[in-house]
């Protein structure tokens, strides 16, 4: 199996270093050769090259099983004419990694915002949208035609709309509610959220086994809140997915545990979700668990579904322990002593 490692800026380096550690360790339990390769991107590729992603990173991504991308702290970069490029956006353009999955999962035992426990994934369309990188086919889709004026364009296509609900129908088939609800707001953007409606509708009806309904954007915040449990799989445009994943991430215990994996029809990348964190970068206080368990998710997706069972499982005890957890979620451990409680925690059954 053939990784790629790109470490990123801010804590990337190090929630990278632990993801690979116990990567390692993992594959050795389990029998996988592992053929590891790393790249800079970021600030490190920008000071060397002049871009934060050159071109001999993308075709690594392109050659490798999968790639796990450490956070990027793209709002810093400098314009992208002069290489600040957003390496997640252009990884996922140059992939093709359509779908964006966002699982969020209350651990037992780990404090959460709410009396009940939090478990529904969040499967959002990574390609279109109100995104300046994502959204056109030429040009960034935002313009602003006379000083204090700003417009910005959404794209939605029919085929971006069926293949996100499909990959949520077949994630919703996997999970024993069998439920898909679709988040719009078609009742304002009755011809781009009505196409995505139009096509998941569609998508639907081939699945009459899976429970299937709609929720405007902003009622499914407040339901997120007050009933989380009235939710599954949810089916989202690019900008709701993201919301509404940050949102419910937060609800299961915070925004460091939550994983991440884009995925398309031949590639797959690992992600966190929350951002670089400059502000404790190098003083071993990040919590890895976000990139660990998004790598767990590149391995059931590459076919490794016992060893990426056995790590979420070794995530959970070491989460269990208030001695090993980190200072984010009211523990005294820092990256390097709770990743090697993690590893610990791999020789446990699971």
């Amino acid at each position: 199996m053939r990784l790629l490692c790109l470490p990123g800026d801010g804590i990337g380096p190090e929630i990278t270093a632990a993801t690979r550690h116990v990567v390692s360790e993992l594959a050795q339990r389990h029998g996988i050769a592992l053929e590891w390769s790393e790249m800079a991107i970021g600030f490190v590729a920008l000071d060397a090259g002049g871009t934060t992603i050159p071109q001999a990173v993308i075709e690594a991504a392109t050659a490798a099983d999968g790639v796990i991308l450490g956070p990027v702290s793209h709002n810093e970069y400098p314009p992208v004419a002069c290489g600040g490029l957003n390496p997640s956006g252009v990884l996922r353009k140059s992939l093709g990694l359509y779908a964006n999955i966002r699982p969020a999962h209350s651990y037992p035992g780990l404090p959460h915002p709410l009396a009940q426990p939090v478990d529904l994934v969040v499967v959002r369309e990574n390609l279109e949208g109100f995104y300046a990188d994502r959204n056109m086919y030429q040009g960034p889709g935002e313009v602003m035609p006379v000083p204090g004026v700003a417009l910005a364009t959404r794209l939605i296509t029919a085929q971006g709309s069926e293949r996100i609900a499909r990959a949520a129908f077949a994630i919703a088939a996997s999970r024993p509610a069998r439920k898909v609800t679709a988040i719009h707001k078609a009742n304002v953007m009755r011809l781009s959220d009505g196409l995505f409606l139009e096509q998941t509708r569609a998508v639907a009806a081939e699945f009459p086994g899976i429970a299937y309904d709609e929720m405007l954007v902003d009622a499914a915040a407040a339901h997120l809140v007050r009933d989380p449990g009235r939710f599954d799989t949810i089916v989202a445009t690019n900008m709701f997915g993201d919301i509404l994943s940050d949102l419910a991430s937060e609800l299961a215990g915070g925004l460091g545990l939550g994983p991440s994996l884009n995925h398309g029809d031949s590639h797959a990348v690992a992600q966190a979700q929350h951002g670089s964190a400059p502000d404790i970068a190098g003083q071993d206080r990040a919590n890895p668990v976000s990139l660990v368990a998004s790598a767990a998710m590149l391995l059931h997706h590459l076919g490794a579904q016992e060893p990426a069972a056995a790590l979420h499982a070794a995530i959970a005890r070491t989460l269990a322990n208030p001695a090993t957890r980190t200072a984010d979620i009211g523990g005294p451990s820092g990256t390097v002593a709770f990743t090697e409680a993690l590893v610990q925690n791999l020789d446990q059954p699971t």
